[in-house]
This record gives structure tokens, sequence and C-alpha cells, in this order.
């Protein structure tokens, strides 16, 4: 496999389109994290998991969307989401970092860049 080779996660039954070419193979397969994603995507998650503040997560592969998940435990909801959705690739960017709330906290065309989003964290602020 190359680093560019995405890594193709199965969908839920039901999930297949009748579509032919490029677009009918995403839509059907779902769109998926290539390795270089996953390796930045996986770096950050390491280094919070390392710090006790992540322990578990979870990948999607959807028909207009890749999705990882992350959790504090395994049974709440995720606090963050990086979301992949070519479709806005050449409109606000295909990567997205969003809270368990729904809001966007970070949006854009590099994925490194927008994964700084969750890098930040508290400071102390001196009086």
């Amino acid at each position: 496999m190359s680093e560019t080779e995405p890594i193709v996660l199965p969908l839920a039954r039901g999930a297949g389109g009748d579509s032919h070419g490029l677009e009918g193979l995403a839509r059907r397969e779902g769109i998926s994290f290539d390795r270089a994603e996953l390796s930045q995507i996986l770096n950050v998650y390491g280094r919070k998991v390392s710090s006790g503040e992540w322990r578990d997560y979870a990948i999607d592969a959807l028909r207009d969307k890749a999705v990882f998940s992350i959790f504090r435990r395994s049974s709440e909801m995720p606090l963050y989401r990086i979301e992949k959705t070519p479709k806005l690739a050449r409109r606000q960017g295909a990567y997205s970092v969003v809270a368990a709330t729904g809001l966007i906290l970070k949006r854009g065309h590099d994925l490194k860049r927008v994964l700084r989003a969750l890098d930040k964290g508290l400071r102390v602020v001196k009086a």
C-alpha cells in the first residue's frame, strides 16, 4: 500500500449506490481518510491519550464524508469530530473540527492547520 492509497472501511448495509465511474465508486464505498490524513489525526490523538484527556475513538466512512469521532469515555457522546467532506473542498475546505455541541471550531483546506484547534489548551494568565 502506498501513502496516498485510501484505507477503505465497509459501509453499513443498504448504503451502496448504483452509479458508474469514480464518483459512483466513492458513493458505494464511502469517503475515507488516506494514510497521511490518519497519521496526522492519530498523532494528535496519541498526545491527548497520553495526557489522559481522551480514551476512545471511532471512524465512520459515510457516503458524503468521513468522520473521526473522539470520546472521553466510549459510553458518551463524542467530544470532537474531525470531518472530511470533499464537496466543500473548493468552498470552505474539506476538513473541519466539530465540538460536541455542533459548533465548528475550525474549517479549512489543510488538515494540519485544522487539527491545531484541538491542541490549544488552557494557559495560565498572569495578572
